[in-house]
């Protein structure tokens, strides 16, 4: 993701899209989400692959909680077109976990674990530049 042509990354550093909290303790509990959704659904295409149809639902439902609360972080009155776009595509994503949980299908997990990434990217980005402008 070019941090030059990136008008998400822009959104993301001009609006306030996430609920109270300081802005630093926000963007790490942010990553640390989005980290453990995508650690998540890592273990789940093992489980997927070795057949551990139990375990692959724990993970897949541990992975859709965090994006839950991802979801569940945003202010949606505050944080305008990019709070209501990540609603959607948390949504979005959500959906197609249970789908690949139901239809054994890791290349719906990849989607998604593709799609959080360049979300943690993006705010590993902000992250690096707060850091860098302290």
């Amino acid at each position: 993701m070019s941090q030059t042509n990136n008008p998400a990354l822009g959104h993301y550093r001009s609006v306030d899209a996430y609920g109270a909290a300081a802005a630093e303790d926000r963007t790490q509990l942010v990553l640390r989400m989005l980290e453990g959704a995508l650690d998540r659904i890592a273990t789940a295409r093992g489980q997927m692959q070795r057949r551990e149809t139990g375990a692959k639902g724990e993970s897949i439902n541990k992975a859709i909680g965090l994006i839950d609360g991802l979801r569940g972080s945003l202010d949606l009155d505050r944080g305008g077109e990019i709070a209501a776009n990540l609603n959607r595509l948390y949504d979005y994503m959500n959906r197609r976990l249970v789908e690949a949980n139901l239809g054994d299908e890791p290349e719906l997990l990849d989607e998604v674990a593709d799609l959080l990434e360049d979300i943690r990217s993006a705010w590993a980005e902000i992250t690096s530049t707060a850091t860098a402008g302290a």
